[in-house]
């Protein structure tokens, strides 16, 4: 049998995860059976969403349960298999959890290229990060060349990539970010060609200077007071996509909704949410042309490791739960 240090939820949290809200366990895990590998992990992708798994609310997938191992996106190298689709030393991907070692019947694992691309980039630009921003700009925003995209949460894992994908496609692209120096990478680095920073500017009036007759496209990662100021200057025909929320001080209670949704009616705009899930069954498109555009130089993609463990997953998540990171995290095993 396999022992494993695993991160299990000990009790729901109101705001930022505490100390309490963890518990590192010891488990030992019994021999596979037919059809079963057994996975080292080596990478545990570190989101936002995480958060909101934490509540026990109604979402797009069960909250996880107090006594549960975490929930996590992982990168692991199968060292036990009597499954006839994997075998030893095979490099997966797969939802194993935050722990070191996990039994899988395959289901929802697949395997990665490392010749392709290292491993922190396949929960990055080539993992569900990326493919959330290329479903979202290209399917649910119908992105088309020559238009004006805003991002917020530019800098982060998916709004990164996202503007990365709009400049690539020919757009004007402007990032929302939080502090000089997460917005000077913005436009020095990432080629976008404005940023705002939210700390220190009037979102409203710079939108307005920097896109006069409007955006067609608003990539929403943060909603609130940003939601409101992307409203305030859309133009005819905008499509404004939800991806996500950022707010851990108001995880326990309903994010503020916005105020000027009455400009959907007068700019006959669209707003609408997804879940990157829906669009499982077109992942390899998405990472062909990702990989193309990163072999091009029309991509960059910059991972934040966090070393140690189990031990930090708590640490690691609140870096982005606040928004600390610099890159796609990921906690090294």
């Amino acid at each position: 049998m396999t022992k494993t240090q695993q991160v299990r939820l000990a009790r729901r949290p109101s705001g930022l995860p505490a100390t309490d809200t963890w518990s590192v366990v010891s488990e030992e895990l019994p021999a596979i059976t037919a059809g079963e590998i057994l996975v080292k992990v080596d990478l545990v992708s570190v989101d936002p969403a995480m958060r909101g798994w934490l509540n026990d609310v109604r979402s797009y997938r069960p909250p996880v349960g107090v006594g549960d191992v975490m929930r996590s996106l992982d990168i692991a190298t199968v060292v036990e298999s009597a499954h006839p689709g994997f075998s030893v030393g095979d490099n997966v991907s797969g939802v194993f959890g935050v722990t070191e070692y996990a039994i899988s019947d395959g289901r929802g694992v697949s395997t990665v290229d490392l010749r392709v691309a290292p491993a922190a980039a396949w929960l990055g630009v080539l993992g569900i990060p990326g493919m959330t921003a290329y479903f979202g700009l290209l399917e649910v925003g119908k992105l088309r060349v020559g238009e004006t995209v805003v991002i917020s949460a530019a800098a982060g894992a998916v709004g990164s990539v996202a503007g990365q994908i709009a400049k690539a496609m020919g757009a004007t692209v402007i990032g929302i970010a939080s502090g000089a120096e997460k917005c000077r990478r913005l436009t020095e680095e990432l080629s976008f060609d404005a940023a705002i920073d939210d700390h220190s500017e009037d979102v409203v009036r710079r939108l307005r200077e920097l896109a006069p007759q409007g955006l067609d496209v608003y990539f929403d990662n943060v909603g609130g007071e940003i939601l409101d100021a992307a409203l305030a200057n859309l133009r005819r025909g905008a499509r404004i996509v939800i991806c996500g929320v950022l707010d851990p001080d108001n995880e326990s209670e309903l994010v503020p909704g916005p105020s000027r949704y009455m400009a959907l009616l007068f700019f006959r705009a669209t707003m609408a949410g997804f879940v990157v899930s829906d669009y499982a069954d077109r992942y390899g498109e998405a990472v062909a042309k990702i990989a193309q555009w990163r072999d091009e130089g029309k991509l960059e993609a910059r991972e934040h490791v966090v070393e140690g463990g189990v031990a930090r997953f708590g640490e690691a998540l609140n870096i982005v739960l606040t928004g600390a990171n610099n890159g796609k995290l990921v906690l090294a095993m």
